[in-house]
C-alpha cells in the first residue's frame, strides 16, 4: 500500500474527504518526525511505539573492492508494534 491509496482508506473508513484525509495524514507523519527529531518517542496504544536509536560507528567491507571502511555513527528510527497489532495479524 502506497500512500495515496492508505489516504484513500483513511477517507473512507472516516468518513472525509480525500483533501481532509491527505491533511490528517500529513500531520501525523509531521508530528512524529518532529518529535523523533526532538529526541522523544511516539506510543500509540495498542498500535506501537516510534523511538529513535543511535547505531555507533563500525568497519565494514566494500563488496566490490574488499577494501575496509569506516561506517559513520547516525540515528535510526524504530518501531515496535503493540501487543493489539502484532496479535491481529496472527
Amino acid at each position: 500500500m502506497n500512500k495515496t491509496n492508505f489516504i484513500n482508506s483513511v477517507a473512507e473508513k472516516a468518513g472525509l474527504s480525500k483533501t481532509d484525509a491527505k491533511k490528517a495524514v500529513d500531520a501525523f507523519v509531521e508530528t512524529v518526525s518532529n518529535e523523533l527529531k526532538a529526541g522523544g518517542k511516539v506510543a500509540l496504544l495498542g498500535f506501537g511505539t516510534f523511538s529513535v536509536t543511535e547505531k555507533s560507528a563500525r568497519k565494514g567491507i566494500n563488496p566490490q573492492t574488499k577494501e575496509t571502511i569506516e561506517i559513520a555513527a547516525r540515528k535510526s528510527v524504530k518501531f515496535k508494534a503493540g501487543t493489539e497489532l502484532s496479535e491481529s495479524i496472527q
